[in-house]
């Protein structure tokens, strides 16, 4: 018979076909350990954050850029010598002629930018990288 064993007295015992699972525990419990006790020997990487004290002050002439909702942009000269000029609007689209524009008339002016609460992360970050590849190196961002 197969399956099954004799033993004395003529009863048959059945073989257990199950899987032993506690080497298994024993194996995770001591990863666990191992995890545990190298976890906080390793060195986070460090991160500098600037001091509020230390921080420059702002710029007295810049270009601010404000994204509003919708696909008009406005863009002026902010210049506590000769005052702000008038915002122009000008399409999403367009912001990057218009920027290289102010940018060859003043190349060191740096650009604020400001944008609307309902304005998506992704379209402040666009500005951001088409200014840095127009080559201004100074770009911030307004908050209230």
């Amino acid at each position: 018979m197969s399956g099954s064993s004799s033993m004395r007295g003529g009863r048959t015992r059945k073989f257990k076909a199950d899987i032993n699972v506690v080497p298994y525990i024993d194996v995770m419990m001591v990863l666990l350990v191992i995890f545990m006790v190298s976890a906080p020997l390793t060195n986070p990487s460090v991160i500098n954050l600037p001091n509020a004290a230390k921080s420059a002050t702002p710029p007295t002439e810049y270009i601010e850029i404000t994204l509003k909702p919708g696909d008009l942009t406005s863009v002026r000269i902010n210049s506590q010598k000769s005052g702000t000029s008038k915002a122009e609007s000008v399409p999403r689209n367009g912001l990057k002629q218009k920027l290289q524009l102010l940018h060859a008339d003043k190349p060191d002016m740096p650009v604020m930018i400001s944008a609307d609460k309902d304005i998506k992360y992704d379209e402040v970050i666009k500005v951001i990288s088409e200014a840095k590849m127009l080559g201004i190196n100074r770009v911030g961002l307004a908050t209230k």
